[in-house]
């Protein structure tokens, strides 16, 4: 079994239909936090470090063989704790940063959160450092689109950060472009095809290629 640690009950069937596609049969275990990451937005994520702790105990409990945690902000505190819990704890973006990190030197990192900017900037650093490549990454807050997200309007979210991407995309600044958070994925539908042949920007989310990562732990 895989628990999920998410911070968004959004998540929840988004990841149950990544199974069904790519990994049919993985028992999925569901852990909704939202207060980790209120508690992470006001104190830094190692003020919920214990928190988040408790969480994966009680996914190792539970019987899971690995945990995917499915909010930037608090991936790097989760992999820490994972050791101390006994189980694999994968950040649902490291295998999309290390994907960034091969398509080229300049990455533009979107988010909707500021606090997620800083620990996706650090994750491609560390990815960039493995794989003994050069990184530059630059960094874009998208305006207005969190409290779009908060309020439910899930369309205007979603419009808010694929307008940003087109807008990073067409600059010509970057090689790549991630999306930051989970909940951003679907945007990447919602960009117009880039009319420059030879000069297309690969355009990253985390949810697939961290799922199937996660589930690769669990041996499945």
């Amino acid at each position: 079994m895989l628990a999920l640690l998410h911070t968004s009950p959004v998540h929840v069937p988004v990841f149950d239909a990544l199974r069904d596609a790519d990994a049919p049969g993985l028992p999925l275990r569901h852990l909704v936090r939202p207060e980790l990451l209120a508690g992470a937005r006001e104190s830094g994520p190692d003020g919920v470090a214990e928190e988040v702790a408790e969480a994966l105990g009680e996914a190792a409990r539970a019987g899971a063989r690995a945990v995917l945690c499915t909010c930037s902000t608090l991936g790097p505190v989760a992999e820490a704790a994972g050791p101390a819990a006994g189980l694999p704890v994968l950040r649902v973006d490291r295998p999309m940063a290390a994907t960034a990190v091969a398509a080229g030197p300049r990455i533009a990192v979107l988010a909707a959160l500021e606090s997620t900017l800083a620990p996706t900037t650090e994750l491609i650093a560390e990815e960039a450092r493995r794989a003994g490549r050069p990184a530059r990454v630059h960094q874009v807050l998208v305006p207005g689109a969190w409290e779009r997200f908060e309020a439910g309007d899930r369309a205007g979210y979603l419009a808010a950060v694929a307008d940003a991407a087109r807008r990073e995309r067409d600059s010509g600044r970057a090689d790549v472009l991630v999306l930051a958070q989970a909940s951003m994925a679907p945007a990447a539908e919602h960009l117009p095809a880039d009319g420059r042949p030879g000069r297309e920007v690969p355009v990253l989310s985390s949810p697939r290629s961290g799922l199937r990562a996660a589930a690769r732990l669990t041996g499945e």
